[in-house]
């Protein structure tokens, strides 16, 4: 993979080492999408800054319990880590502590698991107070089982890929020490969430029309965001570019408010410290009106991509939100076939992108709203602008009788229009 055979080659040290990798995997007769699997961990492995120098994979009937790969393609990764001064081998899979413990102690340097590169690359990106008490927690939820007390796993100090978020020290504490600091950063997502829950409840009542985006990591949601708010999202192309959840109100036509919310992207095996760690991250997404899935049309590996979203919509119990499925990235797809509807082809690069998803948004709101005619006297007309807050207006007319106008509203917010039935 274009990586030197030796350090000792290259004639100036760099102040930052970057960090040599290797990449391991073990597919099962019944894998599913193995291939998409290990290039996303090289390029998992590349987002957390690592330089990847090689790739192993073995065909097994089952995991080995010992090392989880067979002994044979052990002793090759073996002579490859001592030859090309490797500092790190990191597996596609979870590993036991156990098989942890053994593959460090047989190759002699630091070995982690997809799970364990991807918790570091949270740990990379939070950037909110509650961003990072998430990902520390998630990762002292996963360190506490791994405690094995001896070898590479308790004596990191060179730090590096899979050690970032709560720092070395954390690696050397004991097992009461470690749930001591899990109940007290719970305690303070509690309180997080109280307040996140009385903003979000404040947010339910106001009545605004609330969306949310969600999608695979690196599907475009953030450039999504960008194009409906017009306002600087930070987008990417790297995986989980953005991590803590950011709303902003916006006007979809006319004077119509809505909500829009990005959230943090989903991947293959999302480890489960980090789904229990993020609830409250992704209640913002539970709580709106409609979900607009994201979708990479220019990957080979989209289909795999939309099963992975709505399998862990599934576990959330998100699937009964209505949604509208947008494939991004038109501009590079080739022969592409959509799989869900109702669905949107479009380029977040291309110049009228905004008004195509105004249009598929407007359109699939009046699907979900309710149809209302009301004629407004023109002693109340000062309430007209108030009301375009909450509905669609297609059409207005003016008659003897006042202002006839005629839309759509959501159902919770058909109590607005009783002011003009007196």
């Amino acid at each position: 993979m274009g990586c030197p055979t030796s350090r000792k080659n290259n004639m100036i040290e760099t102040a930052v080492k970057t960090e040599r990798v290797v990449l391991v995997g073990v597919a099962l007769p019944d894998s599913h999408h193995f291939e998409m699997s290990m290039q996303e961990l090289e390029n998992l492995a590349k987002t957390a800054g690592a330089e990847v120098c090689g790739s192993y994979v073995q065909k097994r009937d089952r995991y080995d319990s010992k090392t989880f790969i067979g002994s044979g393609k052990l002793d090759e990764i073996a002579q490859l880590v001592e030859a090309d001064e490797i500092d790190t081998v990191i597996v596609n899979n979870r590993l036991t502590p156990r098989q942890n413990s053994n593959l460090e102690g047989i190759l002699g340097v630091k070995v982690i698991d997809r799970m364990q590169l991807i918790l570091d690359i949270f740990a990379m990106r939070a950037r909110s107070h509650e961003g990072k008490l998430q990902v520390h927690l998630a990762q002292l939820k996963y360190m506490l089982p791994r405690l094995v007390g001896q070898g590479v796993m308790l004596s990191r100090q060179a730090g590096g890929i899979g050690s970032r978020g709560p720092g070395e020290s954390q690696l050397e504490l004991n097992r009461r020490s470690i749930r001591n600091q899990i109940h007290d950063i719970e305690r303070q997502l509690k309180l997080v969430e109280k307040t996140r829950s009385i903003v979000r409840e404040k947010r339910v009542e106001s009545g605004v029309f609330k969306i949310g985006l969600i999608g695979y990591t690196n599907a475009g949601k953030s450039t999504i965001m960008n194009v409906l708010s017009q306002k600087d999202q930070y987008e990417a192309d790297e995986l989980f570019a953005t991590l803590d959840a950011t709303t902003k109100q916006i006007k979809l036509q006319d004077h119509f408010q809505v909500t829009l919310t990005d959230t943090v992207g989903f991947i293959q095996d999302l480890p489960t410290e980090l789904v229990s760690s993020f609830k409250s991250t992704l209640e913002e997404s539970r709580h709106v009106d409609l979900l607009l899935h994201v979708i990479d049309a220019s990957d080979a590996e989209h289909a795999a991509q939309e099963e992975v979203v709505l399998s862990i919509l599934k576990d959330l119990e998100m699937l009964d939100i209505p949604r509208l499925t947008i494939y991004n990235k038109a501009d590079m797809a080739e022969h592409f076939l959509p799989t869900l509807s109702p669905y949107v082809f479009l380029s977040a690069k291309s110049s009228n992108v905004k008004e195509i998803l105004q249009n598929a948004i407007v359109t699939k709101v009046g699907e979900l709203a309710e149809p209302f005619n009301v004629t407004i006297p023109f002693a109340k007309s000062y309430l007209t602008h108030d009301l375009s807050r909450y509905a669609l207006i297609f059409d207005r007319k003016v008659t003897e009788d006042g202002e006839h106008l005629s839309g759509v509203i959501m159902p919770s917010n058909l109590w607005r229009l009783e002011v003009f039935y007196d």
